[in-house]
């Protein structure tokens, strides 16, 4: 079925709508008739028929949406995979240039040549951390995407996300949209932007910090900034993201909290483990 189509239609059938009733407004003022029931009768069918087309232009957003996600994540898997592919090449190349400078017994220049070596490796095996192949190469690609903006970017995990109540990509996109809200914070500051992402477990939860020392959210906005379509940004296109976080955090039972004040606004993100399930796999 054709999304436009259907949407087309659902906006004739509403402009239908709304002649039928000034015209039965009208007779019934004035000169109500048997012919005004028929008019009723045929706006309440309209009526049923286009709230059917409403749902089923909303069931296929979301249809859409959901491809959506599952294509970025699927392109974050093949850009992780490049990288490694890259970083391998140039683990091999460095590892001719210390063997070099160690043969000439340079050993200081040596030492100084593998302290951002070493600090890059880190980085890419706090990322592969966990058992999702999907969020490791988000953090990934996050890590990568940080780096550009000039934020450093700091991975604590200490959980393998081996239970979690969801599909990868769907993590994923909680995820994406707090590091992606955070880095649009940290844009607002000229200099020493960091970015932190704390995952720890308990017996029952997983529970996500995504934490920045941006500018602080006000806290009239707090309430509202979960509501679909809020926006502090005057540019179109913005307001879904963390409405969609929520909706899918609490889909299974989680809760999202933020925490803002000077120096630290905190995104955090309870998750109930799903032990039962993937035990029975």
């Amino acid at each position: 079925m054709n999304l436009k189509k259907l949407l087309q239609a659902s906006f004739l059938i509403n402009l239908i709508q709304i002649i039928l009733i000034l015209i039965i407004i009208f007779f019934m003022t004035y000169t109500p008739s048997k012919e005004m029931y028929v008019l009723l009768y045929t706006t309440g069918i309209l009526t049923v028929f286009n709230s059917t087309l409403s749902v089923l232009g909303y069931y296929f957003i979301l249809y859409k949406k959901e491809k959506e996600d599952v294509s970025e994540t699927i392109k974050n898997l093949e850009r992780f995979n490049s990288t490694l592919r890259e970083q391998r090449h140039d683990y091999l190349n460095h590892i001719q240039v210390i063997y070099g400078l160690m043969e000439l017994e340079e050993y200081e220049e040596a030492k100084k040549y593998m302290e951002p070596v070493y600090k890059d490796i880190l980085k890419v095996s706090k990322a592969l951390r966990t058992a999702q192949p999907a969020v490791n190469a988000l953090l990934q690609a996050k890590l990568q995407m940080a780096e550009k903006d000039a934020i450093d970017m700091y991975l604590e995990i200490k959980s393998d996300l081996k239970y979690i109540p969801m599909e990868g990509w769907e993590l994923c996109k909680v995820l994406s949209n707090l590091i992606d809200n955070g880095m649009t914070a940290l844009k607002q500051l000229d200099y020493g932007r960091n970015l932190y992402i704390d995952i720890t477990e308990d017996e029952l939860y997983y529970t996500f910090y995504i934490y920045n020392n941006g500018p602080v959210i006000e806290e009239e906005a707090i309430p509202k900034i979960f509501i679909e379509g809020y926006s502090t940004k005057k540019e179109e296109g913005h307001g879904m993201g963390l409405y969609i976080t929520k909706r899918i955090v609490e889909a299974v039972k989680g809760t999202i909290q933020v925490e803002s004040r000077e120096g630290k606004t905190c995104f955090s993100v309870k998750l109930p483990k799903d032990r039962e399930e993937k035990l029975t796999v």
